[in-house]
């Protein structure tokens, strides 16, 4: 079973997580999973960390396609796998409008065909061929890494509806997902099938003040399920009626979906929820430890799992 946690912790410079990361693999981790949104770019925790440890699987959950050009992606994942040779995994995905556009300034091209091609780019680039010609959303003229790694990196998509699960299931290694409960890890891996790697980043926020947790929750749940990619993914899992509401008006979160979807508890009630995730067929929590006040590095630690 693997145990992965994202980096770096709310509010926790990312200097200050060497004591954490150097002692996680006894804890019982497995993986150490970075995001980007709008704190710190994918690369730099695990570039650190690399360094940290030698023995914990690195992945970017999630590097989007649209916010670097193909060959500069190729670029800085082939140097992480070079200092994590055999430990790291690239999950690349379509990320939103609102970041690719309103954020950066760039067009957003159809997210399946632009995931695509990037995934089919990185897979010749890694190989260190050389890439020349035209893919449906961009054209490559002659591009060839310095230095291909030498153990070319796993390479996940962010996946939320059937056709990006499908084409994950056919062209990568595995997919990667977000904001979804335990019960529905089946239908997920139903689209995905048996053979390639399931992850999900589960957002657990450890304290029995309910209320509290639930109030968290509640603000994160308007802030990302508004955004249509997740709408859409809701939709499709069949909650649609169930957030008709919150759509109509933000605040008005059903306190059914926010107990669904954000795990909380004690830490070990928490770890009992994660691990129903896995029993559904979840071959990767990755948990985001969701501040309450209290110190996110003991978080971490709590969260470890029983062996």
């Amino acid at each position: 079973m693997r145990w992965g946690l994202t980096v770096p912790l709310t509010g926790v410079p990312i200097r200050d997580h060497r004591p954490l990361i150097t002692e996680l693999a006894s804890l019982g981790y497995t993986d150490l999973w970075s995001a980007e949104v709008a704190g710190a770019d994918a690369f730099t925790p695990l570039v650190l960390a690399s360094e940290w440890d030698e023995q914990l699987r690195l992945g970017t959950a999630v590097v989007p396609v649209h916010t670097r050009g193909p060959a500069a992606l190729a670029m800085s994942a082939a140097a992480l796998a070079d200092l994590a040779p055999g430990r790291f995994v690239l999950g690349i995905g379509a990320s939103s409008e609102t970041i690719v556009t309103g954020w950066n300034g760039i067009a957003y091209d159809p997210p399946l065909a632009r995931t695509r091609d990037v995934l089919r780019f990185l897979r010749t680039a890694f190989a260190g061929e050389k890439v020349d010609g035209e893919f449906d959303s961009f054209t490559i003229k002659r591009f060839k890494l310095e230095k291909a790694p030498e153990i070319p990196p796993a390479i996940m998509l962010a996946a939320l509806r059937p056709q990006m699960l499908r084409l994950a299931a056919r062209e990568a290694d595995g997919a990667i997902t977000n904001w979804l409960s335990a019960s529905d890890v089946r239908q997920v891996r139903a689209e995905l099938g048996d053979d390639k790697e399931l992850a999900a980043r589960i957002f657990v926020c450890v304290t029995e003040d309910t209320e509290m947790a639930r109030n968290i929750g509640r603000y994160l749940i308007a802030t990302y399920l508004t955004v249509p990619g997740y709408a859409a993914f809701h939709d499709w899992l069949g909650r649609g009626e169930q957030m008709k509401e919150m759509r109509d008006a933000w605040a008005a979160v059903p306190v059914s979906l926010i107990d669904e979807l954000v795990v909380h508890g004690s830490a070990a009630d928490c770890r009992a929820r994660i691990d129903a995730y896995v029993a559904n067929g979840l071959d990767t929590p990755i948990i985001a430890a969701l501040p309450t006040g209290t110190d996110l590095l003991e978080t971490a630690r709590a969260l470890a799992p029983v062996r």
